[in-house]
């Protein structure tokens, strides 16, 4: 199947974007070294990356952890993914590491935030095999209908989630949205994660956290041991190593990166 439009749910296309507000997609695909930003995005980026200087680190080692968690999957034979709060797919998402291997696989890209969506639209034009859907990630239940047509739910597949839940607050009960995804999904699938982590000094924390209200998505950033209870919660069989920074997530070199602020892993669903 080829990429035709993005479909509109329960979200909707603002008539404007006002390109004066700070957007999360654009300011990580700013970390990222992307082109897919704006003055006010790098203006609030540069804010976090003074108050937490591994910033850009961490979000290149989420990167790298997303190609290893797309190839294991791979590996398994999975050849059909869910990246839900996609983002922005820039260099290095999903759609290339996968089709790089095996040019069936199937992508399809979820996100809330209709910026996101209209820059995965241009992205992707063209590109086989992958879907984009402007849809809420909590919303499991439209996700499930929607954003899944060129998926088969009878079938093994990756739900991703990577670099979105810390913008889920604890009211929504994130835990339980993967419980949901988990239990949707054929046995033999992986459902992998990714955090924000609050490993780092209290004053950091609060300091990432505040800078983040001055967005339409504010973050809250969480201990390892949470995302733990949420594999656990949801009867998944933890891959090992299990959730740790993602740097030491079943690295591909000998030669380690310093720890990042991320913690990550994966669950299998029996």
């Amino acid at each position: 199947m080829t990429f035709a439009g993005a479909e509109a749910g329960r979200s909707r296309f603002p008539d404007r974007i006002d390109l004066d507000v700070p957007n999360v997609a654009r300011m990580y695909d700013y970390y990222l070294g992307g082109a897919h930003n704006f003055a006010a995005d790098r203006a609030l980026a540069d804010q976090a990356i003074a108050i937490s200087p591994d910033l850009v680190d961490s979000a290149r080692a989420t990167r790298d952890f997303l190609r290893r968690i797309v190839v294991h999957a791979l590996d398994r034979g999975i050849r059909q993914f869910l990246d839900l709060g996609s983002g922005i797919p820039s260099r290095g998402h999903v759609h290339e590491i996968a089709h790089r291997y095996h040019p069936e696989t199937r992508i399809s890209y979820v996100d809330h935030d209709p910026v996101a969506v209209a820059h995965s639209v241009a992205i992707l034009r063209g590109v086989e095999q992958t879907a984009v859907t402007l849809a809420d990630l909590r919303d499991v239940e439209d996700v499930l209908v929607r954003a899944t047509r060129i998926l088969d739910l009878d079938d093994p597949l990756a739900v991703l989630a990577t670099a979105v839940l810390h913008f889920v607050p604890d009211s929504d009960r994130p835990g339980d949205v993967i419980a949901r995804y988990a239990e949707a999904v054929a046995p033999g699938s992986l459902v992998a994660l990714s955090h924000g982590s609050n490993v780092q000094p209290p004053e950091v924390t609060k300091g990432v956290e505040d800078l983040y209200r001055a967005t339409a998505t504010p973050i809250t950033l969480r201990s390892p041991e949470v995302l733990r209870r949420w594999l656990a919660d949801a009867n998944l069989e933890v891959v090992l190593p299990g959730i740790v920074d993602v740097t030491r997530w079943r690295p591909d070199s000998p030669t380690l990166p310093e720890l990042s602020s991320i913690h990550g892993g994966a669950g299998l669903r029996r």
